[in-house]
């Protein structure tokens, strides 16, 4: 059991893989969408997430974004027929979302963790540095 603490960077990328965030090895995710409780290997506790709808939202920016722009310029240098862009475009927003959705999750849940959203930081008060007022 690793007693420091991932940076920033290492916790995101760590998610975003589909790993624990804090350990790395354990897995995130125990359905396609359904976030582990607990991790496997380190036992830190990852059902204090709320994702909610937040990588729904950020994966039909980038998708859209992706095939929006694939679509102007296929319609503006070639203009193929409909049937070409309902041929090209549906099947690569699908394949685009359902890649994106895990990572962009994954990746959703490790930044709540970093940041000690939601009842994360709980597990790991003994970690935090303590604050005092200055009198």
């Amino acid at each position: 059991m690793t007693t420091s603490e991932p940076s920033m960077q290492v916790a995101l990328m760590r998610g975003a893989t589909c790993k624990c965030p804090q350990c790395g090895d354990g897995r995130l995710f125990g359905k396609f969408l359904k976030v582990v409780p607990k991790c496997d290997s380190c036992g830190e506790e990852l059902y204090h997430h709320r994702a909610d709808d937040m990588p729904a939202y950020i994966v039909m920016s980038i998708v859209g974004h992706i095939v929006v722009g694939l679509v102007m310029w296929a319609e503006f240098t070639y203009a193929p027929p409909v049937w070409v862009h309902w041929a090209l475009w549906l099947p690569l927003t699908l394949i685009l979302t359902l890649a994106l959705l895990q990572p962009v999750k994954g990746f959703i849940v490790a930044l709540q963790w970093k940041l000690r959203m939601h009842g994360f930081g709980t597990s790991r008060a003994a970690l935090a540095p303590v604050r005092t007022q200055a009198s």
